[in-house]
């Protein structure tokens, strides 16, 4: 069986929301603390709040926790509680083994000292011999692609250097336990593919707790996560496609955005199922419609359109765009417009539509409307692809 490395028991935080009052707090703590009266009750003081309120997981090696939620769910606080920046005011947390932790940019590191210098630091805080970082000092410099930099002051790096060193140094000293916070949000596309690779190796050794909000990076690396609100816990699974699908129904596409030269107007979008029913959610490969009212300025006799699908990291996954079905379409002044879109086999999750209008020349954005409509994708299935579709297989 499985070691188990992480113990969380009812633990809990609460932060003061007035700093003077706060400071007030900490000295009333630590004097309690002291003389050994501290106090441990739920009860909240004037502006107090939870910040993390009565989370509990184990985790073994082997295993990967992937903790998501909105801003201000608590994730933070409770990274910085298992690394042990802070105290936890109520509950228990029980780490085994060396922990490398990379839980925001440049965490861990003195920007005055070099490089180098910072890579022994911290290798000796994991317990690790000078003899051992130099054997592996020069992986880290290779992995974290730091190159002539690596003897320059950390507070000359850029914010990208320094996410790379740190996560090289907590990958190469091979940690029991790794705790990876949204930095992997910073750097390239390269960079983040071969840390996700590295993840991937590292816990066959060890167990780690990632944070993103990047559903695509949890369902590739985890297998068990926790879904966070309000500093407790709204979901605990193994089950990652649940996990997903109960964060991406929080959320909302975000607010309507109008732009473009305004000779052209939208309105009333409506997204409609395959037996034209006004909807908000299709189910996987089903055809679905999108319709709505436009008008546009008699000076332009034709135009174009474009429908493009976003998901909620606002990254365009689809562009609907109708020069390649149609020449150009006939202005009619006001029009019902109804776009028939194919079988979606988007994954599961939240998306968000755009509608830009544009002149004949394609150089005039005659009105763009962002946001327009959202609606929720189901299915029994789950990918951390942003699409999957069926397949004709032969065997031979």
């Amino acid at each position: 069986m499985a070691e188990t490395l992480v113990t969380v028991s009812n633990v809990s935080k609460k932060f003061c929301r007035n700093l003077k009052r706060s400071l007030w707090y900490g000295v009333q703590d630590i004097a309690s603390e002291l003389v050994g009266t501290k106090n441990t009750n739920n009860h909240l003081r004037k502006e107090e709040f939870w910040a993390v309120k009565t989370v509990s997981f184990e985790l073994k090696r082997g295993e990967c926790l992937g903790l998501i939620g909105h801003n201000g769910a608590g994730k933070s606080t409770l990274l910085k509680m298992l690394n042990g920046l802070i105290k936890p005011d109520q509950g228990e947390i029980v780490m085994r083994g060396r922990i490398g932790a990379l839980i925001e940019l440049g965490a861990g590191f003195n920007p005055i000292l070099s490089g180098r210098e910072n890579v022994y630091v911290n290798g000796q805080v994991l317990g690790f011999t000078k003899k051992e970082i130099d054997a592996k000092f020069k992986d880290i410099v290779d992995f974290s692609e730091i190159g002539e930099f690596i003897d320059a002051p950390v507070k000359s790096y850029s914010s990208g250097m320094k996410v790379r060193l740190g996560f090289a140094v907590a990958a190469q000293m091979e940690p029991d336990i790794l705790i990876v916070d949204e930095v992997l949000a910073v750097g390239d596309i390269g960079f983040k593919i071969k840390c996700l690779n590295v993840i991937q190796q590292i816990k066959k050794k060890a167990c780690i707790i990632l944070v993103s909000h990047t559903m695509q990076q949890i369902s590739r690396i985890c297998n068990r996560g926790i879904l966070m609100n309000k500093g407790e816990v709204a979901l605990i699974t193994d089950d990652i496609g649940l996990l997903t699908e109960s964060y991406t129904t929080r959320f909302d596409a975000g607010e309507l955005g109008v732009s473009g030269s305004g000779a052209a107007t939208i309105k009333d979008v409506r997204i409609r199922s395959e037996d034209n029913n006004i909807t908000s959610s299709v189910e996987h490969g089903e055809r679905m419609s999108v319709s709505f009212d436009l008008a546009i300025d008699s000076a332009y006799n034709l135009f174009c359109l474009r429908v493009i699908i976003f998901n909620l990291e606002q990254r365009p996954i689809i562009d609907y765009y109708s020069r390649l079905s149609e020449d150009l379409f006939t202005n009619k002044g006001n029009m019902l417009v109804t776009i028939g879109l194919p079988s979606l086999s988007l994954n599961t999750g939240k998306y968000s539509i755009s509608i830009v209008v544009l002149d004949a020349d394609e150089r005039s954005v005659l009105c763009r409307v962002d946001n327009a409509a959202s609606f929720y994708v189901k299915s029994d299935y789950h990918s951390y692809a942003e699409n999957y579709q069926r397949a004709e297989w032969t065997f031979e």
